[in-house]
C-alpha cells in the first residue's frame, strides 16, 4: 500500500505547530494580539512581534508543550481560624448552572462565611429545570471540601434542623464580593437573622485580576481553586476521556485540542458580529478555517462540548476528521447515566474539566465557562488558549491569537498563582 506524501507532511505539520503553539506563549518578547470577544478589544495585527529564526528553532526542538515552561505555584497562604471573631450563625448556599459557576459560587460562599465567623453548610447542586437537585457528593469530594477548609471556616456536612424562614434571610451578592460590600449589605442581615441562604449573582464576566489588595484575597483564592474535586467515578470518566482522545491522537504525539462549540448556545446568542466586527461566538465552519489558517493540520484530533453529533459539525468534521463528541469518546457503559436525559449536570462536568485537561483549549463562545477554564488552565500551567477570529488573510500565527488572559498575565488566576 503506497504512502501519500501529502498525509505525511500534513502530520509533521501538525506535530509542529503543537509544539512551537507550547513555546511560543511563554516568550516575552511576542506582544500577542487580543481576541474580539465582547469589552475586550484587539491590537492590529502589526504589533506581533513574531521573530522567523525563532519560530524555526522552536520547530526544530520537538518534544512537548512547556518543556521549558514555569509551572505556577500558589502564592497564597492559608489564613487561620482565630483571625475572625467566631459567630453561632449559619451561611448557606447552592451550586447552580453548572461548574464554571460553581467555583466562583464556592469563593464567594467561603468569603462571606468567613468575614462572619459563621459556620458553612456543604451546598447543594440544582440545575437548570425545576427539581433538578443533587447533593455534593454525587459529583464532588466532600470529605476533600470540609479538610480544604479546615482552619479557614468551620464547616457543616448537612443543614441544621434548627434552621427556618423566620431565622433564615436570603441574600445575594455580587461574584468577587468585596468586604465592604459584605460590611454594607449583608453583615446587618446576618446580625439581625442569624443566618443567611446566599446567592450569587454575575452583574458581567470579569476574571481580570485587580491590583486593590484586600485582606479576603487568600480566602477567594483558596475557594476557587483550592476546595473542588472530583468525585472518584467522575474523575474516572473525564480520565478514560481524555485518555481516549489521547489515543486517537498518535499522528499528533497524542495531543489534542478542546473546542467549547455548544450548538444550541450559538443558535440563541446568533454569532453575527456588531458594527466594529465585535463577536461572541464562532460557528463549526469558522472554528475549522480559524484552526486551518493557524496551521492545525488535518490529523488534529479535536473534542467539542457537544454531547451528540449534530450536522453542523459536518462542516469543522470535514477539515479535521478526528472531531468527535461526547457521544463518541466516553466509555459505552456509561453512557446512560452521564449522558442520559439525567446527566445534563454530568455533561457540564465533563466538559469543563476535559477543556480544562486538553493540550490546546478554543472558546468558540465567550463567557464564564471561557474565563473559569482559562483560570483553571493558568493554576495548572496549560495556559495554551487561542480565542478565535476570522482571519481575513490564507493563514496566520497561532501566537497572534493566545488569550490576553495569557498574554498580558491578567486574569485572576495570576493573583493566586505565581
Amino acid at each position: 500500500m503506497g504512502v501519500d506524501l501529502r498525509q505525511v507532511v500534513a502530520g509533521i505539520l501538525t506535530v509542529t505547530m503543537f509544539v512551537m503553539l507550547g513555546h511560543m506563549i511563554k516568550r516575552d518578547h511576542f506582544d500577542y494580539v487580543e481576541e474580539k470577544f465582547p469589552g475586550e478589544g484587539r491590537d492590529a495585527l502589526e504589533n506581533a512581534k513574531i521573530s522567523k529564526e525563532g519560530l524555526f528553532s522552536l520547530a526544530k526542538k520537538g518534544g512537548n508543550f512547556n518543556d521549558d515552561g514555569e509551572e505556577l505555584k500558589p502564592c497564597w497562604s492559608k489564613p487561620a481560624l482565630d483571625d475572625v471573631e467566631q459567630t453561632e450563625g449559619f451561611v448557606l448556599f447552592s451550586l447552580t448552572n453548572g461548574p464554571e459557576y460553581h467555583v466562583s459560587q464556592i469563593a464567594d460562599a467561603v468569603v462571606v462565611a468567613r468575614y462572619l465567623g459563621a459556620t458553612l453548610v456543604v451546598p447543594d447542586i440544582r440545575g437548570s429545570k425545576p427539581g433538578d437537585e443533587r447533593s455534593f457528593e454525587e459529583i464532588y469530594d466532600v470529605e476533600k471540601f470540609i479538610l480544604s477548609l479546615d482552619g479557614v471556616v468551620r464547616v457543616a456536612k448537612e443543614r441544621p434542623g434548627k434552621l427556618s424562614s423566620r431565622n433564615l434571610a436570603a441574600v445575594k451578592v455580587p461574584n468577587r464580593v468585596t468586604e465592604d460590600y459584605i460590611v454594607e449589605h449583608v453583615e446587618p442581615i446576618y446580625r439581625s437573622k442569624g443566618n443567611i441562604r446566599l446567592a450569587t449573582y454575575f452583574p458581567s464576566v470579569n476574571m481580570k485580576k485587580t491590583e486593590k489588595k484586600s485582606a479576603s484575597d487568600s480566602v477567594a483564592c483558596l475557594g476557587m481553586f483550592g476546595t473542588l474535586e472530583l468525585q472518584p467515578e467522575i474523575s474516572e470518566v473525564v480520565d478514560s476521556t481524555v485518555e481516549r482522545l489521547r489515543t486517537l491522537s498518535r499522528k499528533t504525539n497524542g495531543q489534542f485540542i478542546a473546542v467549547d462549540l455548544r450548538v444550541e448556545m450559538l443558535e440563541q446568542n446568533g454569532c453575527q458580529g456588531d458594527e466594529s466586527g465585535t463577536k461572541s461566538c464562532y460557528n463549526p465552519q469558522e472554528i475549522a478555517l480559524f484552526l486551518r489558517k493557524i496551521g492545525f493540520g488535518k490529523d488534529t484530533t479535536i473534542y467539542v462540548t457537544e454531547s451528540k453529533w449534530d450536522s453542523s459539525l459536518d462542516n469543522l468534521k470535514d477539515i479535521f476528521p478526528k472531531t468527535y463528541v461526547k457521544d463518541g469518546i466516553i466509555p459505552a457503559d456509561k453512557k446512560s447515566k452521564f449522558l442520559g436525559s439525567e446527566g445534563s449536570e454530568f455533561e457540564k462536568i465533563i466538559d469543563y474539566y476535559v477543556c480544562s485537561q486538553s493540550d490546546v483549549f478554543v472558546p468558540a463562545i465567550s463567557g464564564l465557562f471561557y474565563a473559569n477554564v482559562a483560570g483553571k488552565r493558568i493554576a495548572s500551567s496549560k495556559t495554551e488558549i487561542l480565542v478565535p477570529a476570522d482571519i481575513s488573510s490564507s493563514s496566520a500565527s497561532a501566537t497572534n491569537f493566545i488569550t490576553h488572559y495569557v498574554s498580558k498575565k491578567n486574569h485572576l488566576a495570576y493573583s493566586c498563582f505565581c
